[in-house]
């Protein structure tokens, strides 16, 4: 039987795309390995967001070289929004060891493109025109990520993902409400759906929704009609756009097994920089929002991401972003310090004129808010109850996630708590954790 060994780099999407690769390749007669030098295919899957992340592969390169050396018939595949948005080429030319550089679409010839380069691994050609309909192949797991929505419209002058991964492209709710089944049949208690907007999400067969859901809004008639599928405990979502966040979406946050968190990216509090970003939204807007939120579902925890030292950005725009920092009392954001990417609309229009330094600065700013603000939400926790689905134990340790998505942690050796759900009473709160007692 022929193995093949995967290498997933980046996001949540990454790891469900990796899934279905897994899936296809099984199909054809594949087993995994996580020996790469077992491997007759290794295949990475790649990122594109920081181009550290595309250095990485680059860096894979002499591994590869020393591999094909000993086994020349090796076949080494690269995927992922590296070779999505590689649209001229220049990519691929500094992956000499590469036999296979395709985006993720076209993963779908992947059982051809292998039986070209070796007839003697091909055992079927797959079938499947669409690579969303793949069926993901999963690690035993109580949790599952299921893709709702890929590309996007929105065209952040910063941003590689239209370019990598092309326009919006929604998934039938048939399909997406069948995977999500699927999914519980095999044991999983929550679900996160994936898009680059997904509250964006538009039907293209409206006519799969229930007669009697209570939605217009096709996301929030989506989260409706996942909240009906039996055994499954927590729904989560990521990554929201703050346009999209309709009143109905709103409301939807109130199912009963939404998760207590919202991850709602911002990337800055300075409507001149958020024009600059081609954001389609203002700071206003964005506290509206929140504020509604707030109001409706005073307990939620909530997330971002902001980019710093984005181009042009100055110590007033900066001190707009830290001022609706502050109002919003997130409970984590994934700052970035703002870096080109090439082929974006950022490089056309816009000169990166904020020093690294100002950048560095910037960030250990929001670093320092951040924990200030997160230590002091988390003491709400103390002496509370809090479920908590158990991921891991180890050394007489036992963690998961609360149902606000808080690392929790109490002593346990109990091997069979994980891929539970259970009662834990918390007795600590920490900056990043919840430290608490089992309860029967």
């Amino acid at each position: 039987m022929p193995k093949y060994h995967i290498v997933t780099f980046g996001c949540q999407m990454n790891k469900n795309d990796s899934e279905r690769i897994a899936g296809l390749l099984s199909g054809i007669g594949f087993s995994a390995t996580d020996v790469e030098s077992e491997a007759d295919l290794i295949l990475m899957n790649t990122c594109s967001v920081r181009q550290s992340a595309e250095e990485r592969i680059f860096g894979k390169m002499k591994d590869y070289k020393e591999l094909k050396e000993k086994n020349s018939k090796l076949i080494v595949a690269v995927t992922g929004c590296m070779a999505g948005r590689d649209h001229d080429g220049a990519l691929k030319k500094r992956l000499q060891y590469v036999d296979l550089f395709f985006p993720t679409r076209d993963m779908v010839n992947l059982p051809r493109w292998i039986a070209e380069l070796r007839p003697e691994l091909a055992n079927g050609n797959g079938a499947e025109v669409d690579y969303l309909k793949i069926r993901p192949l999963r690690l035993p797991s109580a949790q599952a990520y299921v893709t709702i929505q890929t590309g996007c419209n929105n065209f952040c002058t910063y941003c590689v993902v239209p370019y990598a991964r092309g326009l919006e492209s929604n998934r039938p709710v048939r399909d997406i409400l069948q995977e999500a089944q699927e999914a519980v049949d095999g044991g999983v208690l929550e679900i996160t759906l994936l898009g680059q907007a997904v509250n964006a999400y538009r039907a293209p067969d409206p006519e799969s929704f229930s007669a009697e859901n209570p939605f217009s809004d096709h996301f929030a008639a989506l989260l409706w009609e996942i909240n009906q599928i039996e055994r499954l405990e927590r729904l989560n979502w990521t990554a929201a756009y703050p346009s999209n966040m309709t009143d109905e979406v709103v409301a939807a946050l109130g199912l009963p097994k939404q998760v207590r968190f919202l991850h709602l990216p911002v990337q800055s509090g300075s409507d001149v920089v958020l024009k600059r970003m081609n954001r389609k939204y203002q700071r206003r807007q964005y506290l509206d929002i929140i504020g509604k939120i707030k109001g409706r579902y005073p307990d939620f925890a909530l997330g971002t991401d902001i980019i710093v030292g984005f181009c042009g950005e100055t110590d007033e725009d900066f001190a707009e972003t830290v001022d609706l920092y502050e109002r919003c009392a997130f409970d984590i954001s994934y700052t970035a310090q703002y870096s080109e990417r090439s082929g974006t609309l950022a490089v056309k229009l816009h000169k990166d004129d904020v020093s690294v330094e100002t950048k560095r600065q910037r960030w250990n700013t929001l670093q320092a808010l951040m924990e200030k603000i997160v230590l002091e939400k988390n003491q709400a926790y103390v002496d509370k109850v809090v479920k908590v689905l158990v991921e891991k134990v180890e050394g007489g340790k036992a963690s998961g996630n609360s149902e606000h998505l808080k690392l929790t942690i109490f002593d346990s050796d109990d091997g069979s708590l994980v891929g539970k759900i259970v009662p834990v009473h918390i007795f600590e709160a920490q900056t990043w954790r919840l430290l608490g007692r089992l309860l029967s």
